[in-house]
């Protein structure tokens, strides 16, 4: 007998995120075992909320629809930041709400916090022998998941770090007055992000000509030689921080108050502002601070072709093995090759990735620790490669609406995507 499924967002967005959930539910909609695909909106807090929609509506058999989902960023689920208690109560809704909906299987797509989730739930339903297939999809554009190569959504992040850096080189190189330009990316504690800055350079371009990461302990009176020396070599220097830089004694640089986020994360901000401030004092010369912030995750327009589609054969995978009888792991790819590049799919336990974070190895920077190595440039390369053919009009992404989330207890209405 077939059941339906439901799938979720969750956490921070990506540019790829929306190709997990087009290959999820297109998989989904050519099986036999899977009736009715829902949606939550917001993740598992718009589960406990009764917030459901049927996908299977809204692009079931309509391909071109479901073809702008893959290339729109973001979340057309919308996300939250929910975190599984210990609560008895808290499951039992979560049950009571599935079985309204005859669930038979759950998806999950998200990180590290989210796959912390599809650990505790697909636990409760094997101890209490509830016939659900929990699963998770991978996504951060941080990278810092274990037990996969590289994460969905960080390839078209890291494009768009390369591009940021490339345009400001090209900005700033007309100048021959002495300036420094401080480009901050994302990565509390994971550098990842702020390495694939490299990326940029080429044969006519040598920027950034630093770049610091967490994995390494920063030192302001190092920086400041640093960007002395290159200063004596180059009128405009490039320097690129990631926001969670911390110093040997493991705080962080941009640290202004004890502020937690709902997962017990310190909330960063201002690390690049902060080390503006120390050129502008101990160097003198023109200088700026550029905090990419949220502009470097949902750059549709920008992301890498190979992300979308390893995104969306991860969906896919991710339903295969659940409708095959798998429960309490998440769909994951291992590199096989660089040059061709290739990977090949398969499932991993959710323990492996929930709650821990892959950093980038230490051989794979600098001695010095303000640059990274050719291993880091070879690992990055093929992820970034290729173009989405995005749809367009008037100039602009022709990206699916997702105005409903931003609207109190207002539902998906198909009428308002224009034709």
């Amino acid at each position: 007998m077939s059941k339906n499924m439901i799938i979720g967002q969750s956490g921070g967005p990506t540019a790829v995120i929306n190709a997990s959930l087009a290959g999820a539910i297109e998989y989904a909609f050519n099986h036999t075992d899977i009736e009715t695909v829902y949606g939550m909106v917001h993740g598992v807090q718009g589960l406990l909320e009764d917030n459901i929609i049927n996908l299977t509506e809204h692009f079931g058999n309509k391909p071109s629809r479901l073809n702008r989902l893959r290339m729109t960023p973001a979340m057309f689920l919308g996300s939250c930041r929910f975190k599984l208690s210990n609560d008895e109560e808290q499951y039992e809704k979560i049950i009571n709400a599935l079985k309204k909906y005859n669930i038979g299987y759950f998806f999950y797509i998200g990180g590290n916090d989210s796959m912390d989730t599809v650990e505790k739930l697909s636990r409760y339903v094997a101890e209490n022998n509830i016939d659900i297939k929990v699963m998770g999809i991978p996504k951060t554009i941080d990278n810092d998941l274990m037990g996969i190569d590289h994460s969905p959504g960080f390839a078209s992040a890291a494009k768009y770090v390369a591009l940021a850096v490339r345009n400001v080189t090209y900005d700033t190189a007309i100048y021959s007055i002495k300036s420094v330009h401080i480009i901050e990316a994302m990565g509390r504690d994971a550098g990842w992000l702020a390495a694939s800055s490299v990326l940029a350079r080429d044969s006519k371009n040598v920027a950034p000509h630093l770049i610091y990461v967490p994995e390494v302990a920063f030192s302001v009176d190092k920086f400041v030689s640093d960007v002395k020396a290159k200063l004596e070599e180059y009128n405009s220097v490039i320097v690129v921080v990631s926001e969670g830089i911390r110093d040997e004694n493991g705080e962080y640089i941009s640290a202004k108050s004890d502020k937690l986020d709902k997962f017990g994360h310190a909330m960063l901000s201002g690390t690049g502002a902060y080390l503006k401030e120390v050129v502008e004092e101990q160097i003198g010369c023109k200088v700026r601070s550029l905090e990419l912030s949220v502009l470097q995750r949902s750059a549709g327009h920008t992301a890498s072709l190979t992300d979308i589609t390893e995104a969306e054969n991860l969906g896919m995978v991710a339903v295969k093995a659940a409708v095959a009888g798998k429960s309490g792991e998440f769909s994951t790819l291992r590199r096989i090759s660089n040059n061709p590049y290739s990977v090949e799919y398969y499932t991993e336990r959710v323990g492996v990735v929930a709650n821990a974070e892959k950093t980038i190895p230490r051989n794979w920077l600098n001695a010095e620790g303000n640059d990274v190595t050719p291993e880091m440039v070879e690992y990055l390369k093929p992820l970034v490669r290729g173009v989405p053919q995005i749809p367009y009009r008037n100039g602009l992404p022709d990206y699916v609406n997702v105005s409903y989330l931003d609207k109190k207890k207002q539902r998906y209405n198909d009428n308002k995507e224009e034709k």
